[in-house]
């Protein structure tokens, strides 16, 4: 890598920015700034416009990681007497289970083998069987393997049979279709360091506003309250505390650049490119992916890590880093994997260069043998 040069992250966030996006945090802005809270009022409302919520949805903003907002969201439209169905297919959805132990909230795992989609059948089944799960909270896109499950069949059953449902779309929101209007949702969980290709530190909750102004009082925490934010919001056009002001901003210029772009078939358009210039290539060295095509999103890919005894991640990461681009470690349970993420402001060109740091990293290190010997027939 070329003293002084970015590398390039290839993480599902935070990710390589634009020199726009970039741009946008030079300037400091007061939090109470009349123009500042502009920024934040026509964020929240083309946020909206993304899932085409219109005026049956608003989106509520919260300081932090993505997983704060997800445990926000949890905590204050899920009653405290309410009880969650979780498809459990991954490490995020087990982080889901984490949180509803920490709130208190009943929560139901259903088990899924981590390459398998987490089946509308079984959730239906599941819900019928126990007529007490008031909600089912389902990660979009598993991030831990990059397995995409099916959330239009998933929330029509919960339309169908009158539960709520809390989607976690860190990972897919910008980049695969969610149409509010097809797909209903109480609530929709993202953040600013995913698929808009924005900075990390803010998440925000896409939530019914029905529900959303029928939930007071359940919240656990102050801070977490996503019903006293909006109520504060709608009253002052201020954030309760102090808030992330340069990622706000952005936050703004990254999604203005996503709607230049095309919104999200485009960019979702590209980011599919990415990753069939990442496969088809790490194919040609002998790298096979974790999930079959049909389950894959676009998004990351998950990679069985080499069968040669001199592989070891630690210096395959720097032998990869050296050459400017960041890969992301496995996390699987059972196989020992890595992972490369196919977005953020980059094309299918530099997926090219990518596949060609690999090899010549492997080269670097004399890993030879990446696929495990099969015996002849």
């Amino acid at each position: 890598m070329i003293l002084g040069q970015e590398p390039i992250l290839l993480t599902p966030g935070p990710l390589t920015t634009s020199p726009a996006t970039k741009q946008a945090m030079l300037r400091d802005w007061g939090s109470w700034d009349t123009q500042f809270n502009q920024i934040t009022a026509t964020l929240c409302r083309d946020l909206v416009d993304v899932v085409h919520g219109g005026n049956d949805y608003v989106c509520v903003p919260l300081q932090g990681s993505g997983t704060f907002s997800v445990e926000a969201a949890i905590g204050t439209l899920v009653p405290r007497d309410g009880k969650i169905l979780v498809p459990q297919n991954g490490a995020y959805c087990q982080r889901i289970l984490k949180i509803c132990k920490y709130l208190g909230r009943a929560a139901v795992e259903l088990a899924i083998p981590e390459d398998q989609i987490a089946s509308p059948a079984l959730i239906e089944e599941a819900l019928k069987r126990d007529p007490s799960i008031t909600h089912v909270a389902q990660v979009h896109l598993e991030t831990g393997a990059g397995l995409l499950n099916p959330l239009p069949q998933i929330a029509e059953v919960c339309r169908r049979l009158g539960r709520g449902l809390i989607v976690d779309a860190m990972s897919s929101f910008g980049a695969i279709e969610i149409d509010v209007r097809s797909m209903p949702f109480d609530a929709l969980v993202a953040a600013s360091g995913k698929c808009i290709e924005g900075v990390p530190g803010m998440g925000f909750v896409i939530a019914k506003k029905s529900v959303l102004e029928a939930s007071a009082g359940n919240s656990h925490s102050l801070a977490m309250d996503l019903h006293d934010q909006y109520a504060y919001m709608q009253k002052t056009t201020q954030w309760r505390f102090t808030p992330p002001t340069h990622v706000v901003a952005a936050l703004r210029a990254a999604l203005d650049q996503f709607k230049a772009e095309g919104g999200q078939p485009v960019r979702g358009a590209r980011y599919r490119k990415n990753c069939k210039t990442l496969v088809d290539g790490m194919a040609a060295l002998g790298f096979k992916p974790f999930l079959s095509p049909e389950v894959q999103a676009p998004v990351i890919v998950t990679f069985h890590a080499p069968t040669d005894p001199k592989y070891v991640f630690k210096a395959f990461y720097d032998a990869v880093r050296d050459k400017g681009y960041v890969l992301y470690p496995g996390k699987l349970t059972q196989i020992e994997t890595f992972r490369v993420g196919c977005i953020g402001a980059i094309d299918d060109n530099e997926m090219r260069n990518v596949v060609t740091a690999v090899a010549q990293a492997l080269d670097t290190l004399g890993v030879r043998q990446i696929a495990a010997l099969t015996k002849a027939a």
